[in-house]
């Protein structure tokens, strides 16, 4: 018998019991690390108290004439713009408020800079429980001052705050962990890195159609950076802001923390530029439109202050011809109507152009008529049998009116709505009819201003090329969809439509996943000999969300050292004694550099 063989044999059995402990141990450790990790990190409950308003039985004053404004008073007026119900007042923010919020802020971010990762993520867990925990309470909230549906509040309030919650928490320690760089032969012997460290302070300007979400979304990222920010939001919804921010600067009091990382003020437009002019703010993040951008930038520029720009979009849908009846009826239409209608269309990434290619388009006119005469339009919060909420002011119905009848001029036809709405039991209230207008042209003013309101616009394209002529023929460039089976078509309107984001057989399905959110501020091709175009500028630039957006708001910093194998070596940069200063000539030192 050969010995060595037995031998062999005798030890493998050892061998696979030794990598199975091995494995063992491994797995141990890493299962009482997770254990050891999620407790130190596990949410903590606290309370915020409720808003009086969302108790049972409250009842505030209907308004005559709701307006945030009140004659001889500085304060902003509050009501529900879906019944004209006073809410209550708040008192706009004044320089001299703006500059002690920034001390405040800059105080408790220096702290919170040297919090780990694992630090942060336990506030954003508290937060998280927290908002599961009080869905109704915020869904009320966000009903009561923006007048949109307990789902629409549930879908784009609470759900997609979750998901960033989650995603923050599951991957924003990846996206701002030091990044290894690759380095070069003269200076082989360096290790080239790159970081992401807190900013500071920061500033977010949001917009009213999301106020919860709107406000939750920059203070989880910016409290994951490591800064402090402080959020203004819109005059618009200023009842609900305080309410908001609270839920944050409660679970950093609950995880012995400064409460004083979240400032929250709201103010007018002539107080804006104090805050966004002001040399205590590291970044801004702008939520609106292109007329106040223009002057939030040039005030920031005061400062030199660098500015995410998040404007409107005119969002085209494309329907291409190799999708059947049934698809269009049971998948495709339904998603149009949630991407069209959902906040009662004021949704920056809303579908506000739906371009069909011939068969789809003759299906399509049909079939959105039939849903959208069915639309039910009420008070929120008062009737449950209703698809439609109100709209935030009745200020630009006039000018809605007037876009649709001369569409209709032009050769549009309006197949259902086109006016205000006044409803029977709540005529104080700011709704607008859902509205199908078919056959637009893009030389019509209809087709190249954001409407921000519940309106479905119907387009005609002879083939794929057309369509994507058509989604390109606005001074937008926000979101899109395309909806089609056909590979080849799909990837030619993923690669050609000029957008900053784009979902597949889908709507918005980037936002929630993630994603990095922004548009293309590429210049605009007046290809369609389009007159009524308001010119270039896209839809902003810069990005929110995701990845991109933890970095934004981060102070990038580059970082070169001497390796550690160079450093037991003893290798680093040594001047040539012909390069240093005071010997050789000028000749001899270029001849010498040209050499290397």
């Amino acid at each position: 018998m050969d010995l060595s063989s037995q031998s062999l044999s005798l030890d493998l059995p050892w061998q696979e019991i030794a990598v199975a402990i091995i494995c063992a141990l491994l797995a141990y450790i890493i299962l009482i690390s997770t254990i050891l990790r999620e407790d130190v990190e596990a949410p903590i409950d606290y309370t915020v108290p409720t808003p009086e308003q969302c108790k049972p039985g409250w009842k505030g004053k209907v308004l005559d004439e709701p307006s945030i404004k009140i004659p001889g008073s500085s304060a902003i007026q509050c009501y529900n713009p879906a019944n004209g119900q006073l809410l209550g007042q708040v008192n706009p923010a004044t320089p001299d408020g703006i500059d002690r919020a920034v001390a405040k802020a800059a105080q408790a971010q220096r702290e919170w800079a040297k919090t780990t990762f694992g630090q942060r993520r336990k506030v954003l867990r508290t937060m998280l429980k927290h908002i599961l925990d009080n869905q109704e309470t915020i869904a009320t909230v966000a009903c009561l001052d923006s007048g949109k549906t307990k789902v629409d509040a549930m879908l784009g309030e609470i759900l997609v705050t979750l998901e960033k919650l989650q995603w923050t928490i599951k991957h924003g320690e990846k996206a701002l962990r030091p990044e290894r760089r690759p380095t070069n032969f003269l200076l082989m012997y360096k290790h080239n890195e790159v970081r992401w460290e807190p900013l500071g302070v920061l500033a977010a300007c949001v917009s009213w159609n999301y106020p919860f979400h709107n406000a939750l979304s920059p203070i989880i990222s910016t409290l994951f950076t490591g800064s402090a920010l402080l959020l203004k939001s819109s005059e618009q919804t200023a009842f609900s802001a305080s309410y908001f921010v609270s839920i944050a600067r409660h679970a950093l009091s609950a995880c012995n923390h400064s409460p004083n990382l979240v400032q929250s003020l709201v103010c007018w437009p002539q107080t804006a530029n104090h805050l966004t002019s002001h040399p205590g703010i590291a970044h801004i993040t702008f939520i609106g439109s292109r007329p106040v951008a223009h002057t939030v930038c040039a005030s920031a520029a005061k400062a030199l202050t660098p500015v995410c720009v998040e404007l409107g979009g005119k969002d085209p849908a494309v329907i291409l011809d190799d999708l059947s009846v049934h698809e269009l009826e049971h998948r495709v239409l339904p998603i149009l109507m949630k991407g069209i209608f959902i906040s009662s269309g004021q949704n920056c990434i809303g579908i506000e152009r739906v371009i069909a290619t011939p068969s789809a388009y003759t299906h399509l006119s049909h079939l959105l008529l039939s849903r959208i005469r069915t639309l039910r339009i009420g008070c929120p919060l008062q009737e449950s049998s209703i698809d439609i909420g109100a709209c935030i002011s009745s200020t630009r119905f006039p000018h809605l009116e007037s876009l649709i009848r001369s569409a209709v001029a032009e050769g549009a036809e309006l197949l259902y709505g086109g006016t205000q709405y006044t409803h029977p039991n709540y005529p104080q209230g700011h709704y607008f009819t859902p509205t199908l207008l078919t056959n637009i042209s893009p030389t019509m003013q209809i087709a190249q201003e954001e409407l921000f309101a519940p309106i479905c616009l119907l387009f005609r394209a002879s083939d794929t090329a057309h369509a994507i002529e058509l989604a390109n023929s606005t001074s937008y460039a926000l979101g899109a969809s395309v909806f089609s089976h056909h590979a080849p078509s799909i990837n030619r309107c993923v690669s050609e439509i000029r957008c900053g984001m784009i979902s597949v057989n889908d709507f918005g399905s980037f936002y929630a996943t993630g994603m990095p959110f922004g548009g293309s501020p590429a210049a605009f091709t007046p290809s369609l000999n389009n007159s009524n175009s308001k010119g270039g500028g896209g839809s902003g630039y810069g990005r929110f969300g995701g990845a991109e957006g933890l970095r934004t708001i981060s102070n990038l910093k580059s970082i070169s050292r001497d390796a550690g194998w160079a450093e037991k070596l003893n290798l680093g940069t040594r001047i040539p004694p012909l390069l240093d200063y005071g010997t050789g000539t000028q000749p001899g030192k270029v001849n010498f550099l040209e050499g290397m």
